[in-house]
């Protein structure tokens, strides 16, 4: 028997068919503003002491910030929402046991993703409280720092450092964790490793049956260079095909490239999708220093483009991004219609 959808899913289809929605920018450029050192990831510096222990130094560890420093990460999920984005993604890219694991953070998961959504769904309230819209939580999923596809030893192309049902435990996990916590969107994102993103596909739909409500699911490859393919080899054409089973309520493009450089791969995915399309661009490729060079106003007259093309439904921003980004992106794609979903048989 079918789920039932949840609330959210009438609300985001209803709100998708008037206008192009906005998704948030990026955390990880916005942590780095902050300038924390170790006593502030692991909470010793703030009164949030961290009841998970780890030897590991926790410096990096952006997700531990949930825990740790829960009034920043609540205060820049906030600017996001308050520039325009109706979308704002939960702080855990990386909270699986698998990519926690560097920091010996595994017992942590669970608390990472239910606070993860809270924190997101606490700064949403003020804003909407602030300007009456209603906005939603997404709970970004990352692709770990495994491949279940491809071998990290050269001289062993048969050997892989994790398994299907690994990847499908670690999501599972991290899938019950948001839901339980709020979030109203499942994202599957920056997917390299299609392997990697089909169990975490099979994850969310068993932790969607456990909670007994259909949730959206988004999802998201990354284009890594120029030949136009992921990093396990797919064209966006053989990606789409290949979590299509999904029904995913976006599929779309983000990080690795910026606007100009994605384009083409975008409109090839969009002409073959029959669900809506998501772009969220870094800010430009970064310069030798690391940073990103473009800024607002040259990122969001791209992403008009996009608009203008009709090739997208939701548009926001990944590396490099800021709230000014993400309020320049919202300006400059008002005054296009969204793409209409194709009808293939």
């Amino acid at each position: 028997m079918p789920l039932p959808p949840s609330a959210a899913f009438a609300a985001l289809n209803d709100a998708a068919a008037e206008r192009i929605l906005i998704l948030d920018g990026a955390m990880g450029t916005q942590i780095q503003q902050l300038g924390l050192g170790e006593d502030d990831y692991t909470g010793h510096g703030s009164g949030h002491v961290c009841r998970h222990h780890s030897d590991h130094p926790q410096t990096g560890n952006n997700d531990l910030l949930i825990l740790t420093q829960p009034e920043a990460v609540e205060e820049i999920h906030y600017r996001y929402a308050i520039a325009g984005a109706d979308i704002v993604e939960t702080n855990t890219f990386s909270a699986t046991t698998i990519a926690q694991a560097d920091y010996g953070m595994q017992q942590a998961v669970h608390d990472l993703n239910f606070e993860g959504a809270r924190v997101v769904r606490r700064a949403l309230d003020r804003a909407t409280a602030q300007d009456g819209r209603p906005r939603f939580v997404a709970g970004a999923i990352g692709p770990t720092n495994r491949t279940a596809s491809m071998s990290p030893d050269v001289n062993d192309p048969g050997y892989r450092a994790v398994t299907f049902e690994d990847l499908r435990a670690a999501y599972h996990q991290q899938a019950r964790g948001l839901i339980e916590g709020g979030a109203d969107i499942l994202l599957i994102e920056t997917i390299f490793d299609t392997l990697n993103a089909k169990a975490a596909i099979f994850a969310c739909i068993q932790a969607m049956e456990d909670h007994g409500q259909r949730l959206p699911m988004m999802i998201s490859g990354t284009i890594t260079d120029a030949s136009g393919r992921t990093l396990s080899g797919q064209t966006p054409t053989a990606f789409w095909h290949s979590v299509r089973h999904a029904n995913p309520w976006t599929i779309g493009l983000n990080c690795a490239l910026g606007a100009a450089a994605m384009r083409p791969h975008l409109a090839e995915l969009s002409s073959v999708a029959d669900t809506l399309v998501c772009a969220y661009p870094n800010a430009g490729l970064p310069n030798a220093f690391g940073q990103y060079d473009e800024g607002p106003n040259d990122t969001a007259p791209q992403v008009a483009d996009f608009a203008r093309e009709g090739l997208v439904n939701v548009v926001g921003g990944c590396c490099g991004t800021t709230p000014d980004h993400i309020r320049a992106i919202a300006d400059a794609v008002k005054g296009f219609a969204p793409r209409k979903v194709p009808a293939y048989a």
